[in-house]
């Protein structure tokens, strides 16, 4: 039965385990007993949204396992621009490889293309929705950092309402034992009030505030988003939020040794530059763990055994 990877609800908890133990082999494996490991597959990435890390972590996720790439990064340069409808863009994409992912900004789509595709679907992040990809290196660099992800305190700071990293994350610890949240946004950014319900159901506390400093204060790990200007309905309303938080270096003077700052990137002013300097700094090594993740994801959906 063909496998897809689409939303972080569709997994359980053996199944992320799994995701991370894979991580792990990857990463740990020379280089050289990858590189033939996907030789004659090909990846096609379809990319409707803007991206950096994620297409590029795919593309080279691919590359190094010995496959080849196919795709756009710019509808402006298909036959989208023509008028092609999406699920005709999949079935003639699909023609061309073995395995696809896909970023779009309607809420939906991926699971849309599984309807179609004949071949492997990876959800690159859809609208508002989710971004499975991303939580699993989410995962495996919490695992990395504190050698659990259970019996954590996870700060959430930033877009909460839009940000479908962060809706994805929090639909991933929810599966955790222990796991305490703690939420703080603008008010107008308030994590969507589905989620929190889901979260009292299954025995999760969380805090909500709208002091960063009170999150960093009682967290092990601040997970910082940017404010999308692209996901607002209302630009008055982003004037509202735009900046609302800014991690300075000043901010993590009495924290523990062990806290860390993590961010799916790219961040515009809402990290300052100091931060990168601190030992508290855990972003850069997140968009690497995004290689590890995503190779191991693609040897799984293209039963490719390490």
């Amino acid at each position: 039965m063909r496998r897809d990877l689409i939303s972080i609800d569709d997994m359980n908890v053996q199944r992320i385990r799994d995701y991370l133990a894979l991580a792990a082999r990857v990463e740990a494996t020379p280089e050289r007993e990858k590189v033939d490991l996907l030789r004659g597959k090909v990846l096609a990435v379809m990319f409707f949204e803007p991206s950096t890390r994620t297409r590029l972590s795919f593309e080279t996720a691919m590359q190094r396992l010995g496959g080849g790439v196919v795709g756009f990064s710019d509808i402006l340069s298909t036959s989208v621009k023509k008028g092609e409808s999406f699920l005709d863009t999949i079935r003639t994409v699909e023609c061309y490889s073995d395995v696809l992912v896909c970023r779009h900004p309607k809420e939906g789509t991926a699971r849309l293309a599984t309807e179609v595709s004949r071949i492997p679907v990876i959800n690159a992040g859809d609208g508002t929705n989710q971004h499975p990809t991303q939580t699993l290196l989410d995962l495996y660099t919490l695992q990395k950092f504190f050698g659990r992800i259970g019996s954590l305190r996870v700060a959430f700071a930033g877009d909460l309402k839009y940000s479908r990293t962060v809706h994805s994350l929090f639909h991933a610890l929810m599966m955790f034992e222990n796991v305490q949240f703690i939420l703080a946004s603008p008010a107008l950014l308030k994590l969507p009030e589905y989620l929190k319900i889901e979260a009292r159901r299954k025995g999760h506390s969380f805090h909500e505030t709208g002091d960063l400093m009170e999150a960093v204060e009682n967290s092990d790990c601040l997970y910082m988003t940017r404010i999308q200007q692209e996901r607002f309905p209302d630009p008055i309303e982003y004037d509202l939020v735009k900046g609302a938080y800014i991690l300075e270096a000043s901010m993590l003077a009495n924290v523990p040794p062990h806290f860390k700052v993590l961010h799916p990137l790219p961040r515009v002013n809402e990290i300052s530059y100091d931060v990168d300097s601190t030992r508290h700094a855990g972003y850069f090594e997140q968009v690497l763990n995004g290689v590890y993740m995503r190779q191991g994801i693609l040897l799984d959906l293209l039963e490719v055994s390490l």
